[in-house]
């Protein structure tokens, strides 16, 4: 009779095709975390800073959040917060109330927090839709300066500029329609680029995309213009120090381990760090079961973490949040069979899966 870890490396392979072995790293991961029915004690140090997305609610108001992501984090980034439709309700207002408060709470717990995010195409406030192109360049500077300047020395590492890139692009040269993109075309991102820097030299300048890390034209295409972008700002001399590879990664695509690799490392050759911003598995399309489905899961966020490892390690790894009870996954991928996604390290009752065991592994947590 097959063992309960057997089967379950029978039925991974049959759903998905990755044949492991008991005694091979990820086995020894997915069934060591498996295996876990408790909090796993906090890390005393990670060689390479783990972290996730805060959430303001269940950080104002649950105690076992704020302690799972105080527990098991080095660093952090909002959610929301500093976004312009939080920030910038009206045209001469700021309101920095959810920043101040996850920077409170990431002081109070030794974490570094990230700003996310300066320049972005969504969830922009209404009353950007009628600026001009004179007053777009303005406002776009005033708002790095003012938010910049409040965190200075506070917050380290800014993704400036997120998703620059059109989802499905038609060219190497075609950017994400935004009111930026609009007003004052490509120059926009090295205008917020110089502008950060001018703001706080110190600061760790970051540009983050999604969606390039699959087999597929689409995934292809994506690349190319990315690293094209980012190639014209290197010969440019616009500062940028760093790229944020989101991770958001869907179970049913497959990972372009040879072509994620090739961009990593062009990305280091360019003396540019590189980072995973915000790593979750969408887990719609993936069996019911809580075990193999856990096991999947941690196997897709193992692939694509090896394929960049391969190339340059990490300078950090962040997950879009730190517990299932808490994810954006069903807004837009709601399981068909009424079951609650699991794209994330720790479960709803904050237990750790086997995703969080591989994070360890690559992140070198030391307890």
């Amino acid at each position: 009779m097959l063992s309960r870890r057997e089967t379950l490396f029978t039925a991974l392979k049959a759903a998905c095709g990755i044949s492991v072995g008991a005694a091979s790293p990820l086995g020894t991961l997915l069934t060591g975390a498996a295996a876990a029915e408790t909090p796993a004690r906090p890390p005393r140090e990670w060689t390479v800073p783990f972290g996730a997305a805060l959430r303001d609610g269940p950080l104002a108001n649950e105690a076992d959040y704020r302690a799972a992501v105080a527990r098991h984090c080095a660093q952090a980034v909002g959610e929301g917060g500093l976004k312009w439709f939080d920030l910038r309700p009206a045209r001469d207002r700021f309101v920095f109330d959810q920043p101040d408060k996850q920077l409170e709470f990431a002081r109070a717990n030794g974490l570094e927090l990230r700003g996310h995010t300066l320049v972005w195409a969504e969830v922009m406030p209404d009353w950007t839709r009628t600026i001009s192109q004179g007053e777009a360049e303005a406002e776009l500077i005033r708002h790095i300066e003012t938010v910049m300047s409040r965190y200075r020395g506070k917050i380290r590492s800014w993704d400036v500029v997120n998703e620059p890139i059109a989802n499905d692009p038609a060219s190497r040269t075609h950017l994400r329609p935004s009111i930026w993109q609009q007003r004052l075309g490509e120059g926009h991102i090295a205008l917020a680029l110089r502008t950060a820097a001018r703001t706080d030299p110190q600061a760790r300048l970051i540009i983050n995309e999604y969606d390039i890390e699959f087999v597929g034209d689409r995934f292809r295409r994506k690349r190319e213009a990315f690293l094209r972008l980012i190639r014209d700002l290197k010969l440019r001399n616009v500062p940028l120090h760093g790229i944020g590879l989101q991770g958001h990664l869907r179970a049913d695509l497959p990972v372009d381990r040879d072509a994620l690799s090739a961009f990593v490392a062009e990305m280091r050759s360019l003396d540019l760090e590189v980072l995973v911003t915000e790593l979750d598995v969408v887990d719609d399309k993936l069996p019911a079961a809580t075990d193999l489905r856990d096991m999947m899961v941690a196997a897709k966020a193992y692939e694509y973490l090896d394929a960049i490892q391969a190339a340059a390690r990490p300078s950090a790894v962040l997950s879009w949040g730190i517990t299932d009870k808490y994810t954006w996954v069903p807004m837009y991928f709601k399981r068909s069979d009424g079951l609650p996604n699991r794209p994330l390290p720790l479960d709803e009752a904050y237990r750790p899966k086997p995703l969080m065991r591989v994070l360890e592994h690559f992140c070198g947590a030391r307890r």
